[in-house]
C-alpha cells in the first residue's frame, strides 16, 4: 500500500505544480493583453489629437459626441471601411 500512496502523492504534487503553471501562463497573457491595449489607446489618443489639437481640452463626453458627429458625416462610414481594408491612412 505503500508505494501506491506516494505514486499518488507525487502526481497529485505534479498535478498541483502544473495548474499552478497554468495559471502563471494565463496571467502573463492576460497582462500581455492588457498592456497591448492600453498601447493601442494611448497611440490612437496620440493620433487624434494630432489630428485635431482642440480635442486635448476637451473633456471625454465631449470628444465622444465630437467623433458621433464626425462618423454621421456623409460618406463617414464607408470612408472608415475603405481605410480599414486597405490599411491606408484617410
Amino acid at each position: 500500500m505503500k508505494p501506491l500512496e506516494e505514486e499518488r502523492n507525487r502526481l497529485e504534487k505534479e498535478i498541483r505544480q502544473l495548474e499552478n503553471r497554468q495559471k502563471i501562463l494565463l496571467n502573463k497573457k492576460a497582462d500581455a493583453e492588457r498592456r497591448e491595449r492600453t498601447h493601442r489607446l494611448i497611440e490612437r489618443g496620440a493620433i487624434l489629437e494630432s489630428v485635431f489639437p482642440t480635442v486635448a481640452a476637451m473633456t471625454s463626453e465631449q470628444v465622444k459626441a465630437f467623433l458621433l458627429s464626425l462618423s454621421h458625416l456623409p460618406g463617414a462610414e464607408e470612408a472608415a471601411e475603405e481605410s480599414a481594408k486597405s490599411g491606408d491612412a484617410l
